[in-house]
């Protein structure tokens, strides 16, 4: 089985994965992961079983990330979560910390162990290391090449390898980096799941004597952002990892939209499906967040082309409007507003399964009545009529954007 590994950063992200085509999910006790979300409803030690319990019911994984570097309070606050994790038996850990490893294997039977990416594991020598210790799975850096992949799964066929086939990038090694620390004074420490990304930010210089007279830096005309790297993209190369044997295709973004990880989790399911090529492939994913794409270091020859100069931020070739809560009659559907939609708009309609276009022909405020434009977090009821109404099937899960690719 290859395996279609998505990001929940909360329970309704997790569940709009599983729907449109995740195999298995990651999520992070906030304590212990390298992501510190602030929203939405966070997985944390009192809905950890729900969670796992939702993906129980649907015959689908989902892998608890305990993979922070941690200190001697770090590993208190994990002695005092044992039995909660226990109790709620996710399908495995990922660890990348010796100590938690140790604590683990002392204290909790039968939950695999998967070695993070966080590790830098680039050599068959250090996954035959992990598998000796009791692992199950080895995430590998991103710093391999295809044919370095390829030879460390020649090497170790008996265990299960995991890499990750899209979304952002770290410019430190397999995200160990300490610019965030040294940028926010210790307040935003990266290793401890509160990355600042730095790495981000637009810089201009100072001269010691000339405090007031600020420099850009420029790098060859395009902007400052010289540590920016661009997404990764391997949706052309998936059926070449298919056939060496890699188990599992992790998407990154747990701080990404609900939006971001229903359509990426449907793209890439399409691919590993044979249900579209890649031009197709690439269409919808620009249709998501991203710095622009790149193969990172997969092709062995990763240089400047894959930093974003010029942007920090991702762009979406589509804009995400809205959500749909659930069908009132026929063509009349209660909708969560994301980004302004105004009556008479041609808009998309993605579901797990289909991708059609459709009209608004009425909006309807409770307490406004009909109106022309429907708000960001407005709650309303949409009129939307189409050609094809396969949609309707999975209307549940149905989200809205805008039509084809912008510039």
């Amino acid at each position: 089985m290859n395996e279609l590994l998505m990001p929940a950063g909360s329970i309704e992200k997790m569940k709009y994965a599983f729907a449109y085509g995740a195999d298995a999910v990651y999520l992070g006790l906030t304590d212990f992961s390298l992501r510190a979300l602030r929203k939405g409803e966070l997985i944390d030690e009192t809905n950890l079983p729900d969670a796992i319990k939702i993906a129980n019911d649907l015959n689908k994984k989902a892998y608890c990330t305990l993979n922070i570097f941690a200190y001697d309070d770090d590993i208190k606050k994990l002695y005092e979560t044992i039995d909660i994790i226990k109790q709620a038996k996710p399908h495995a850990l990922i660890i990348s910390d010796f100590g938690i490893l140790r604590v683990i294997q002392k204290n909790i039977d039968n939950i695999d162990i998967h070695i993070s990416t966080q590790t830098n594991t680039l050599n068959s020598e250090a996954v035959k290391f992990y598998r000796d210790l009791g692992a199950k799975r080895v995430i590998l850096a991103r710093e391999l090449s295809f044919k370095q992949i390829e030879n460390i799964r020649k090497q170790v066929p008996d265990i299960e390898l995991e890499m990750f086939i899209h979304g952002a990038q770290c410019m430190g090694y397999s995200g160990r980096c300490l610019l965030s620390d040294y940028m926010t004074e210790g307040k935003r420490k990266a290793n401890q799941g509160n990355c600042a990304q730095a790495c981000r930010w637009s810089y201009k210089i100072v001269e010691e004597t000339r405090p007031n007279q600020y420099f850009e830096l420029i790098e060859d005309e395009k902007g400052s952002h010289i540590m920016s790297t661009k997404d990764l993209c391997l949706a052309k190369y998936i059926k070449d990892l298919i056939n060496i044997g890699i188990d599992s295709f992790k998407v990154e973004g747990r701080t990404k939209s609900l939006y971001y990880v229903s359509a990426v989790a449907k793209t890439y399911r399409n691919i590993i499906d044979n249900k579209i090529n890649f031009d197709e492939a690439i269409y919808e994913l620009k249709k998501v967040g991203n710095r622009g794409y790149c193969e990172g270091f997969f092709l062995g020859d990763n240089n400047s082309s894959s930093y974003s100069y010029d942007i920090s931020k991702g762009l979406a070739g589509a804009d995400f409007l809205g959500i749909i809560q659930k069908q009132k009659d026929d063509d009349t559907f209660e909708v969560l507003i994301k980004n302004k939609i105004l009556l008479n708009d041609e808009v998309e309609i993605i579901s797990p399964r289909y991708c059609e276009k459709a009209k608004i022909e009425k909006i309807y405020h409770e307490k406004k009545g009909l109106i022309d434009v429907a708000n960001t977090n407005d709650i309303v009821d949409l009129t939307i009529k189409s050609d094809n109404n396969n949609w309707k099937e999975e209307s549940s899960w149905a989200l809205i954007r805008t039509i084809g690719l912008k510039e």
